[in-house]
């Protein structure tokens, strides 16, 4: 859980999203459904069509200037995430950062995992069809992010897999409270290879190190193999992580 002004309170997740039934089935499994269970995180996702004016539960429109495709409005938009904010502010608290999942924003990484994991509430914004209305873009949208360079059908898959990430560093969601501070991109290296029983499996046996139950050369040999892997299959990371360990 997260401390403010002295108490400890669950973080928040809104999803603003036409498929609200997609995002909660995804998130309320595994070890992100026990955690809502155990109260350290909390999910809701807002159908956006609910705030919708048009009697047919329009949210779409075609874009002015021409074009393919049709463009989500604004207004259903800002109104579902006034209701959210709303409610955000009649417990004490601030509204928060609104991210908009689309291509057209940075890069995620797991540094800012860590930096959103600190956040009491966070809004995730999911388009679809040819994007939202720029200026109720421009009116509550806080950061743009991506999760890589392609387009998907809409934003739940990417808010889900943000929101994953994020939740699995607030503290209490993880067992083992070492887990997320080993795995991989935590200290800008890929995580080593891991081994369990049998000790011998398809005539493979596990590295003897592993075995010798001396805890400081089996931390030595893991970062070891962390660094060769990262050098193997990611050059930039470890061209980065050569740059520190050398500036330090």
């Amino acid at each position: 859980m997260l401390e403010r002004n002295g108490y400890l309170t669950m973080m928040n997740f809104h999803i603003l999203t036409l498929f609200p039934e997609m995002v909660m089935q995804g998130l309320h499994t595994s070890i992100l459904g026990r955690a809502v269970e155990r109260e350290y995180i909390s999910i809701e996702a807002v159908n956006i069509r609910d705030y919708t004016l048009d009697k047919h539960g329009k949210v779409d429109d075609y874009t002015y200037g021409g074009g393919a495709g049709m463009l989500m409005q604004a207004q259903p938009v800002y109104d579902a995430w006034r209701a959210v904010s709303e409610r955000i502010t009649a417990r004490g608290a601030t509204p928060g950062r609104v991210i908009y999942v689309t291509p057209q924003g940075k890069t995620f990484h797991q540094k800012m995992a860590q930096e959103l994991a600190v956040e009491e509430d966070l809004t995730f914004l999911c388009g679809h069809y040819e994007g939202i209305d720029e200026r109720v873009l421009e009116e509550i949208v806080t950061d743009e992010i991506s999760i890589g360079d392609y387009v998907l059908t809409g934003g739940e898959l990417p808010a889900m897999v943000m929101i994953d990430a994020i939740a699995r560093l607030v503290p209490g969601v993880l067992h083992n409270t070492d887990s997320a501070m080993t795995e991989s991109f935590c200290d800008g290296l890929l995580e080593y290879p891991q081994y369990s029983r049998p000790e011998i499996w398809h005539d493979k046996r596990v590295p003897p190190i592993l075995l010798c139950g001396d805890h400081a050369k089996v931390d030595a040999w893991r970062l070891e193999q962390s660094v060769i892997r990262t050098r193997e299959r990611r050059p930039d990371l470890y061209e980065t992580y050569c740059k520190r360990t050398r500036s330090l």
